[in-house]
């Protein structure tokens, strides 16, 4: 199995950003980047200028996920900034455009399922995306608990996308850390973002590979 550590700069401390991502650099696979426009989601976080940032200090996969009403608006600015990926919301309607532009514009694609929204919203969509992101809280804020009725979803994603033969990667988010890794891994998750669990760490990089090593128990690995 594929086990892939994202942590999610929302968690982080912005005032020193640089130095926290460098600190779990050897751990981590990716970045996952929260957008949050503060209508899709009540939260307000950040936008291109701080992925062009990013991708002055790092040579990371930033993977942007898009909480926002207007993704088509911004996929541009994106791309230009240095994101490697975007995923935007299935619960927006349907995607198609904006997955070919993403395509167009060379962006790793992705679709995000929020908890309440079942599998088969996105199941006409799994081969034409590279990502799945299966949310096991419901989007906003960080440090929420983790909801395991979401599991089953995961289970169901991955029957579908390996019955299909898709190499499509499934990515969890939402109160991920040592204590929920390995059953998410069990249900089918290939990469796992962690935000408090990580940052909030007394130390970082010690509680990533714990994510890591306990993912890997979970997958068999």
């Amino acid at each position: 199995m594929t086990v892939k550590i994202a942590p999610s700069i929302l968690s982080a401390n912005f005032a020193r950003l640089a130095e926290e991502i460098d600190r779990v650099r050897p751990e981590s696979d990716l970045l996952h980047v929260d957008v949050m426009d503060g209508h899709f989601v009540p939260n307000l976080t950040i936008g291109p200028p701080v992925v062009a940032s990013l991708r002055e200090h790092t040579d990371l996969y930033l993977d942007c996920h898009l909480m926002v009403d207007n993704p088509g608006d911004l996929l541009d600015d994106f791309a230009k900034a240095g994101a490697s990926g975007c995923t935007v919301h299935v619960e927006l309607g349907d995607p198609t455009p904006l997955i070919a532009r993403m395509r167009d514009l060379g962006l790793g694609v992705g679709l995000v399922l929020n908890p309440p929204t079942p599998v088969s919203a996105v199941e006409a969509y799994l081969d034409a995306i590279d990502l799945l992101l299966v949310m096991s809280v419901n989007p906003g804020w960080g440090g929420q608990a983790f909801i395991p009725e979401v599991l089953e979803k995961v289970r169901a994603a991955r029957s579908l996308i390996d019955g299909a033969g898709l190499a499509v990667e499934i990515e969890i988010d939402g109160g991920i850390s040592a204590d929920t890794a390995a059953a998410a891994a069990e249900a089918g998750a290939d990469i796992f973002v962690a935000g408090s669990a990580i940052f909030h760490a007394d130390d970082p990089l010690a509680s990533a590979r714990r994510i890591r090593e306990q993912a890997l128990s979970g997958g068999g690995g």
